[in-house]
């Protein structure tokens, strides 16, 4: 195909990625509200507990509603499209990932095909896990930071903000959980061997730990020890892949793959079949004597050209 084929091809795939998208975030709209509903879970049954400690009768107040606070007349409404842009993006997401896939894969050989299977089908439940371990931690994290109000303070929660900061943690978590595939994706081009990954584990276990310092939204040790752990856990896993990955392509390889090319290669390297015992040599044959060569037969002298004629004709 030539540069303009391609970039029509592009034009396609991204119209119809588009259209899935927008209709999947037209079919999330009603979904949009219980997706809020599902995120203000954790920060609803904190108050609702506060509530019911507050309350004389140890119950939930008449007509107790969430107190999430509206500062913007349109915030709402600005919410509830952002929630269904996100849903619609999950819904579509079949539709725009086989667009992209099938825009890519013709440049592709068969093994990096096979490699962006395997890519992409760990991807998405990275990812999924991600998200649900950053909601846990929010969720405990709530209870960290809210519990240090006294009762002389009314915490109100903007819903704008709060939706806003679980969404950006869940999608920070998510991505974080990506860093094992990335490890991988370098040792299958050749950059680091398993062996030098193991060799650097304290390294990576101390980086992780202060990630999840960072990332986790609490000072408290719940979060920021399950985000290292886990974050840890997958770093040794992609460990122990690139192992076999290397004890795979070594198989693969000659002896003598290793050796440069102005190295010398030792004997050991090959592998050399065990000679046998030596045989005894018997008597040989007698040769006869060679048979005199016969005498050349004299070349008689060319005839004279006629004088009629050139060297050419």
């Amino acid at each position: 195909m030539t540069l303009m084929e391609h970039l029509r091809e592009l034009r396609t795939r991204l119209f119809r990625a588009c259209l899935a998208i927008l209709i999947g975030t037209i079919a999330a709209w009603w979904l949009a509200n219980p997706v809020v509903e599902y995120i203000g879970e954790p920060y609803c049954s904190l108050m609702a507990n506060r509530a019911i400690q507050e309350s004389v009768t140890h119950a939930l107040p008449v007509g107790w509603k969430c107190p999430f606070v509206q500062l913007g007349v349109t915030d709402v409404l600005l919410l509830k499209l952002k929630v269904a842009l996100w849903v619609g993006l999950i819904i579509a997401s079949p539709v725009w990932l086989y667009q992209l896939w099938a825009f890519i894969a013709p440049g592709l050989h068969r093994n990096e095909r096979r490699w962006a299977y395997l890519f992409g089908g760990l991807a998405a439940p990275l990812f999924a896990a991600g998200a649900y371990l950053s909601f846990v931690v929010v969720s405990e994290g709530l209870v960290f930071l809210l519990d240090m109000t006294g009762p002389e303070i009314t915490t109100q929660l903007e819903i704008t903000r709060y939706v806003d900061f679980v969404t950006g943690m869940m999608l920070v978590f998510g991505l974080a959980f990506e860093f094992p595939l990335g490890v991988m994706l370098a040792n299958i081009a050749g950059i680091v061997t398993g062996k030098r990954l193991l060799g650097w584990w304290r390294v990576a276990v101390f980086i992780t730990f202060i990630f999840a310092a960072i990332a986790t939204p609490t000072a408290d040790p719940f979060g920021m020890t399950a985000l290292a752990l886990a974050l840890s856990s997958l770093y040794f896993a992609a460990v122990g892949f690139a192992t076999f990955n290397d004890r795979r392509r070594r198989r693969k390889q000659p002896s003598y793959a290793g050796i440069g090319d102005d190295e010398v290669s030792s004997l050991d390297d090959y592998d050399v079949e065990p000679v046998e015992a030596a045989t005894p040599i018997g008597s040989y044959d007698p040769i006869d004597a060679p048979a005199p060569v016969a005498a050349p037969t004299p070349i008689e002298r060319p005839k004279p050209l006629e004088r009629g004629f050139d060297d050419i004709t």
